[in-house]
């Protein structure tokens, strides 16, 4: 088995064992803390608010991917944002504390930045593989002095 299908197989059985049962067991130990009724409500609250930041940040994403194309440049930033934004707003609507934790990150404005930055790491590592290896030589002289210039072709 290669090492990335082990990575993928180790993601999907935190993704839908490890972290499922942490959620339950928080949930748990905060409603023996405060009470059931009052860890749903306070789930209720998370909902709301959530939809209300998913809906603001969603909107805001929105508005910056309109301006950059109508502006004509190209929007990689905006539509980071966006899968951001999505990704945050679907771990939102799962119950739980953790998933609703990791999702208001991605949603936030200032905590944004930080995922958008891994984002493009992994994008630009998936498909740019080897471009990124520092180990392996580039094209271009081994070694001399840079000399800027320009190029003209009278063709």
């Amino acid at each position: 088995m290669s090492r990335r299908r082990r990575s993928v197989q180790a993601a999907l059985f935190v993704a839908f064992v490890v972290v499922p049962l942490l959620e339950i067991y928080l949930l748990v130990q905060v409603g023996q803390v405060i009470g059931a009724g009052w860890t749903i409500a306070l789930l209720l609250l998370d909902a709301v608010l959530g939809t209300w930041l998913i809906k603001h940040e969603g909107a805001r994403a929105w508005r910056a991917l309109r301006e950059a194309l109508e502006s004509g440049r190209m929007p990689a930033t905006e539509i980071a944002d966006g899968a951001l934004i999505l990704v945050g707003g679907t771990l939102m609507l799962a119950p739980g504390f953790i998933t609703d934790a990791f999702g208001v990150l991605l949603i936030m404005p200032f905590t944004r930045p930080v995922f958008r930055r891994l984002l493009a790491a992994t994008v630009a590592r998936r498909l740019l593989p080897g471009v990124l290896d520092v180990r392996r030589p580039g094209p271009g002289p081994a070694e001399g002095p840079v000399v800027r210039g320009e190029v003209i072709d009278d063709e």
